[in-house]
């Protein structure tokens, strides 16, 4: 004679149900957008190498997991103090641009973790700024080199953070806090620079208004010059008969012959 099988009660379905589901969401992890992961095999050597793990629900055993790494670009703001050429205390805030690169993240878990920008980036920031600052004056820091510190430690960290399996993307100095000494003597050099300046050009705009003077004078002599030179009695004399006739052939002009100059011209009076 066959038993019949006995059968679930609703309770121990529903128990089942639950602990199925819970297993079911415990063996994935979710990806957000810009991140990518690193599976660890729990019992099966560890990090698996070689294999990024994209965006989106990612399904794996419940006793192995994903590690999931940020592969967009982030930014952190630095604090930092360092002294310069000759000895003066500057404050920098500084913000590093930076992410991982992505198709090395296995590799970058494996060497350094998650806290990749704390066991990294911050103490190559910190040490790299302090030795590249040294070089310069609280000046150049403050107000002339800015851009070209800033640039020598882009190219400083790069170098650094290469083999780190890290990018930096870019270095901008946000503020320089100088001491209230320096910071006053500093601008007043500035400002003492720009008043030569100005003067300068006020002095070069008044030597080239001389100059055009001192040409254009020139000009004017030189037109004289040659102007005095063409005269002579002679031709004042004939021009002043070619005035006579031309007066005396006009319609309007009524002729009135006073008497004559020493040199013969007449003195001519009248017209309508």
């Amino acid at each position: 004679m066959k038993h019949p099988e006995p059968k679930l009660s609703n309770p121990i379905r529903l128990m089942v149900l639950i602990v199925g589901l819970s297993i079911m969401g415990g063996c994935g992890t979710q990806v957000p957008a810009g991140h990518h992961g690193v599976k660890y095999l729990r019992f099966s050597g560890g990090t698996q190498l070689g294999q990024i793990y994209g965006e989106g629900f990612q399904w794996h055993l419940v006793w192995n997991s994903i590690n999931v790494y940020q592969t967009r670009i982030a930014e952190r703001k630095e604090d930092l103090t360092v002294l310069s050429s000759d000895g003066a205390t500057i404050q920098l805030e500084v913000s590093i641009i930076f992410r991982p690169v992505t198709e090395y993240i296995d590799s970058l878990h494996v060497t350094v973790g998650p806290d990749y920008y704390d066991v990294i980036i911050a103490p190559t920031l910190r040490g790299e700024a302090r030795r590249i600052a040294g070089r310069y004056t609280p000046e150049e820091i403050y107000a002339t080199q800015r851009d070209t510190i800033a640039h020598d430690l882009l190219v400083a960290l790069k170098e650094e953070l290469t083999d780190q399996f890290i990018t930096i993307e870019n270095v901008i100095f946000r503020n320089v806090g100088l001491p209230t000494r320096i910071s006053e003597a500093i601008n007043e050099k500035l400002a003492a620079d720009q008043d030569a300046q100005r003067m300068k050009f006020i002095l070069d705009r008044e030597r080239q208004e001389a100059e055009r003077k001192r040409v254009e004078a020139q000009g004017i002599a030189d037109f004289q010059k040659i102007v005095s030179s063409g005269l002579n009695p002679m031709l004042l004399q004939w021009k002043g008969i070619e005035a006579t006739e031309k007066l005396a052939t006009s319609p309007n002009t009524k002729i009135v012959v006073v008497g004559n100059t020493k040199d013969g011209l007449p003195l001519i009076l009248g017209g309508q």
